[in-house]
């Protein structure tokens, strides 16, 4: 039996709005799968986050010594800065010591108290072979007087561990992210 022209219509009502179901299912299918992959994404966001943090081992020397003659074997006597280390620069005591330290010497600016201001001050400096912090500077700053009391506290800290490469003590490149909470 053919259908009357009144069916034929309806059917093609049907299937348009089959094409429409099936195109909407595959787009979902897609961002499912694009969804699945989000957790991947954030771990290697967060890896290398960690990663520049603590910067990158066999990566780029830096060389301070802007104009230094070569010593008596043709060597240069320029002092490289590494931005990683086989073992990296740390504070005496550890991580607890560290956090111990900044509970007692931290003064929270009355500007970012009276405003609510939190985050992180990334203050950047060098860490030499004996531990000295040299050249601390602000490299992502809040305001409000937290990226000054960041700096403060780096240079009132203790000597450091220096970072170690090949079992020898070297100069290290160090960034160190400062949390600053508001109390509320």
């Amino acid at each position: 039996m053919l259908p009357t022209q009144g069916q034929h219509k309806h059917n093609e009502g049907f299937t348009a709005e089959l094409l429409a179901v099936d195109s909407f299912v595959y787009l979902l299918d897609k961002l499912l799968a694009m969804l699945r992959l989000l957790p991947l994404l954030l771990c290697i966001l967060v890896f290398s986050t960690r990663a520049t943090a603590q910067s990158q081992l066999t990566a780029a020397l830096t060389d301070t010594g802007s104009s230094q003659a070569p010593d008596a074997a043709g060597a240069s006597t320029a002092t490289l800065v590494y931005h990683m280390a086989e073992e990296l620069p740390s504070f005496p005591g550890g991580e607890a010591a560290f956090t111990k330290f900044l509970r007692a010497k931290i003064q929270y600016p009355a500007a970012a108290l009276n405003r609510g201001t939190s985050g992180k001050v990334h203050v950047s400096f060098v860490i030499d072979e004996q531990g000295h912090i040299l050249d601390p500077k602000v490299v992502k700053g809040l305001g409000f007087g937290l990226d000054e009391e960041a700096l403060r506290l780096v240079r009132i800290m203790p000597w450091w561990n220096p970072g170690k490469i090949g079992g020898k003590p070297v100069k290290v490149a160090y960034t160190l992210p400062i949390v600053f909470r508001a109390l509320e």
